[in-house]
Formats: C-alpha cells, structure tokens, sequence
C-alpha cells in the first residue's frame, strides 16, 4: 500500500505535448530569488566572473564548481517544501535535493545562463531503498523538476539536446571530471541525487551508455509521465502541485525537513 491520500487532489498530471517547448530564461521568480541579497552574496564567494564563463566549457566548468559548492555548503534533508526560496534554503543551510537543485539554477540564471525544468512524475518506489521502514508513507507518485541549462555552442556531439544541458548531464561527456565511478544511481546508498550527479549516471531516458552490467544507469523505468518542459520551477509547481498535499506538508515538514539525507 502506497500513500495516494497525501498527494495533490484535481491535478491533471497528463504527458505533455510532444511539440511544446520551453525558452527558459534568466529572470528571478519567487523561489529563483537570484536578486535577494543572500543569493547574491552565494553568487560572489563562488567566485566567478563573466571573464571566466566566456566558451560553452567554461560555463559548464562554472556550474560544476556551483554544484560542489552547494554539496558543501547546504547540507541535505529530507525537506518537502519544493517552492521555497532559495535565499531561504541558503539561509537554513539544508535544504532537499529539489532546493538545492533550485539554488544552482538561481546562481546560473545570476551569471547569466538560462535555466528551464523538465517536469517528470517518478514512481515513489524508487525511494523505497531509502526509506526501508516507511515504504507505506512513501507516496506512490513523486513530482520531479529536473533543471536544464541552456549553453550555446554546446557540441551537439557529446550533447544530444545541445543547446540545452539537461543537470544529469553536467559532469558527464568529453570533458568528465575524474572520479566519476561507472554504474548508475540506485538510491540505495548514502549519497542523494543530488551528490550522485557529480559521481554516477542519473539517467530518465534510457539513453546513456551504461558500463554497468546489471543496467543501472537507465531509470527509465521508473518514469511514469513526462510532463514536458517549463519556463521555470514556478511555473511548473503552479500547474501540476507539489508531490505532497499542503496539510501533509505541515505535518511533515517539522520532521523531514531537519532530518539528514542519506542517513
């Protein structure tokens, strides 16, 4: 028995039109807050200027060093709340995989680097290795807002959707960082999404080559809607909701949202 009670009522989660696109943008929004002070304050000891992002390498460089950052300085928890702020996730230092992935979309779109989401509906049970003891409060569906940076000049040959750099993909290609382990993301260990894109392959499509034997590269599987592209997370949570409703969120957020991730 899964938790469909405590997920969003009246959302049409349907797939998305196939010739719907996204331009993405550089704007703040409410919870992209690039201009909130805290935000910009982020932005400055990452530092990084506009002479060192010039070429599609270097930008992705930027958003490499942005997402170790982040790893770093924010720590992970299990937060429910996808549409904070990001100046407020800076603020608590913690934040889920869903914020932390917001805050390094906020810091692109401050250096000026397009930023748009993939709206995908996950099969709850690929959380179950993580949460062994609660598989009945698991949610039988998750919302996922999977960010995607547009950099031009990106080669189509390591990069099939260039221009647009799906975060799955950002330590992966030609110019991967060493480190980067074979397999795929099991969800079993201590390392959160977040963390595992810098380390193994995160990949929704079934597309990407898996030196895996055992095929765990491709979480194709566990997909069940591809809601499409939009401009932002704002827009995205306005017309599909969160994965949670909002009184399961208050009474899960004092709790989840202080308990570390990946413990």
């Amino acid at each position: 028995m899964v938790s469909t009670p405590l997920t969003p009522c009246g959302r049409a989660r349907q797939a998305a039109d196939v010739g719907r696109d996204a331009c993405g943008g550089t704007s703040p929004t409410r919870i992209l807050d690039r201009g909130h002070p805290r935000v910009r304050s982020a932005v400055r000891n990452l530092g990084m200027t506009a002479q060192d992002m010039e070429g599609p390498s270097a930008k992705v460089a930027a958003l490499r060093h942005a997402h170790r950052w982040i790893s770093t300085e924010v720590r992970p928890v299990y937060s429910v709340e996808e549409t904070r702020p990001v100046s407020r996730v800076l603020r608590l230092g913690r934040g889920s995989c869903s914020q932390r992935m917001a805050v390094l979309e906020a810091v692109a779109r401050a250096w000026g680097v397009p930023s748009r989401v993939r709206g995908l509906v996950v099969d709850g049970t690929f959380w179950y290795p993580r949460f062994p003891r609660l598989r009945r409060l698991v949610p039988d569906r998750v919302v996922l807002a999977w960010p995607e940076f547009r950099i031009d000049g990106l080669p189509e040959a390591d990069h099939a959707a260039a221009p647009w750099l799906p975060v799955s993909e950002l330590f992966g290609g030609a110019g991967a960082p060493p480190g980067r382990i074979g397999g795929g993301f099991t969800n079993a260990g201590p390392k959160t999404l977040f963390e595992a894109l810098a380390r193994t392959n995160v990949d929704w499509d079934g597309a990407m080559a898996c030196p895996a034997s055992d095929g765990s590269c491709d979480l194709s599987a566990y997909v069940l809607t591809d809601l499409g592209r939009f401009d932002s997370r704002d827009e995205f949570f306005a017309r599909h909701g969160q994965t949670l409703c909002g009184p399961a969120r208050l009474l899960a957020e004092p709790v989840l949202g202080r308990r570390a991730a990946g413990v």
